[in-house]
């Protein structure tokens, strides 16, 4: 069980340090939820990906002409997490 319990929190950390916002409120009770759907979409996404309040910045690709990263905007921050959760399970990575 603790061996559980430690692995939970290792991937928090991993992917707390890919959000650039506090989980306060509703949210605060699914931490580690949200950081292990935001770690799982960064991990399978195949470029550097962060997390904000309301967007997501995604590298461009090594193809691309683009030199800057673009984001992905959302009106908040529920919206931008469950589009996240949404697209882990739309493309099976969980």
């Amino acid at each position: 069980m603790l061996d559980h319990i430690k692995e939970n929190e290792k991937r928090f950390e991993e992917g707390k340090k890919l959000i650039g916002f506090h989980f306060r409120g509703d949210l605060a009770r699914a931490k580690y939820y949200h950081a292990n759907q935001c770690l799982i979409f960064a991990e399978n996404y195949g470029r550097k990906v962060m997390f904000y309040e309301n967007y997501i910045t995604v590298e461009p690709s090594k193809s691309s002409s683009a030199t800057q990263n673009i984001p992905k905007t959302f009106r908040s921050k529920e919206e931008m997490l469950g589009y996240v959760a949404g697209f882990n399970a739309a493309k099976g990575w969980c």
